[in-house]
């Protein structure tokens, strides 16, 4: 019995007219952006093996990968990332070249996200990644490469800034083990106060206990700098915290003060984060529109360490955004169907072919008679029907 061959897979839709010209829409801008400020395209395999994405450097859970075997019995999944992925291609097939190595990226990936948590399982990314460059520079380019691109499509959103070795220094000086870690983090990204102080209070009381159960509050603009000082017990708290002071004082001045918040509770999920990241935010979708940072431990994995920068767009939340908004124009109406009377069938597809090299969107008739032909115009909202025979000869609706 076929049980399933009407719908589509949970966390999966189809896209119809509308929904796709969105979508091509937001792609092509953003592509636009990434080109025009040197970033080369490339496309990863859908399909990878488990071990690029092995969970213990990625921070891919293996229970949200899809999974499945190649001929061989090898462990093969759906490709749940794009910057690991792509972190092995430049490995592996662009060591050589001068760094920095600018890519960009537009294509799937797949993961399973537990009871969808309003989230899809297939989603469209595109973005950038910086490989090669390390420092403030990199940093500053990929952040303001991401505004350019966001403002875009959407010109109102929100960029939260923060660091992922602010967590990793105070966590360090906590007397638990990784899993009692991540537990930590998790309840901190959430923003889970309840479920961080019943762990939290289960170790014995510190400075560092205390800097820990402070953390997911310190938000909000450049006072945030001086509420954390004080909980910088060791240079390299005190560092990552300096520098994030100096890369926001620096976006401050490109203008961007308005619309950014400090967010030193921001923990990304990928373990591979190790300097700044950010996530940006849009009125009316839930999740984070644009989530980035900086990896530069990734490429190790793939015995070719470099340091590394960048981002991912979420197409779908986007483009969705922009259709509820009504910003998206209205597919072009066809202008002129052409039929062809009998015998006439090879003189009109020709007629056709040389009227939309002029830019005209036509159609060819498919029926057997003028009356059915000009039965489909008026049901379509097709003004013009030309009718091809010895001449040609047009109908107006």
């Amino acid at each position: 019995m076929k049980k399933y061959n009407k719908i589509t897979p949970e966390g999966t839709k189809d896209l119809l007219f509308e929904e796709c010209l969105a979508r091509r829409y937001v792609e092509q801008t953003l592509s636009d952006v990434f080109s025009s400020r040197g970033f080369n395209e490339v496309v990863t395999p859908g399909l990878e093996f488990y071990d690029v994405f092995d969970p213990d450097f990625s921070g891919i859970s293996q229970e949200t990968m899809y999974k499945m075997s190649d001929r061989h019995g090898r462990l093969m999944v759906m490709r749940p990332d794009s910057t690991i992925p792509i972190a092995r291609l430049t490995a592996t097939r662009l060591q050589t070249l001068p760094k920095p190595v600018r890519l960009y990226y537009n294509q799937k990936i797949y993961r399973s996200n537990p009871g969808l948590t309003g989230r899809n399982n297939e989603a469209t990314q595109t973005g950038i990644e910086l490989l090669g460059a390390p420092g403030r520079r990199a940093d500053l380019e990929v952040i303001v490469t991401a505004v350019e691109a966001l403002s875009r499509c959407v010109p109102n959103f929100r960029l939260e800034l923060g660091h992922a070795g602010f967590f990793r220094a105070l966590a360090a000086q906590l007397p638990i083990g990784d899993d009692l870690r991540e537990d930590i983090r998790s309840t901190i990204e959430s923003k889970n106060y309840a479920a961080l102080n019943t762990i939290l209070d289960q170790l014995e009381n510190s400075r560092s206990v205390d800097a820990m159960r402070r953390l997911p509050r310190l938000f909000g603009g450049e006072e945030v700098f001086a509420q954390a000082a004080p909980l910088c017990s060791d240079e390299t708290s005190s560092k990552t915290l300096a520098y994030l002071h100096e890369l926001y004082q620096a976006l401050v001045e490109l203008g961007l003060g308005d619309r950014m918040i400090v967010d030193l509770g921001l923990v990304q999920r990928n373990d591979y984060y190790t300097g700044v990241i950010f996530s940006a935010y849009v009125e009316n979708v839930g999740d984070a529109v644009l989530l980035g940072g900086r990896y530069d431990k990734l490429l190790a994995q793939f015995d070719t360490p470099m340091p590394a920068v960048g981002f991912g767009v979420n197409v779908d939340g986007l483009a969705e955004l922009l259709l509820k908004q009504g910003k998206i124009p209205a597919a072009t109406p066809v202008e002129v169907l052409v039929h062809s009377d009998e015998g006439y069938e090879i003189k009109a597809l020709q007629y056709a072919s040389r009227l939309a090299g002029q830019g005209c969107k036509c159609e060819s008739s498919v029926f057997e008679t003028r009356e059915e032909a000009l039965h489909y115009a008026k049901v379509r909202g097709i003004h013009r029907v030309d009718c091809v025979s010895d001449c040609v000869e047009t109908i107006n609706l």
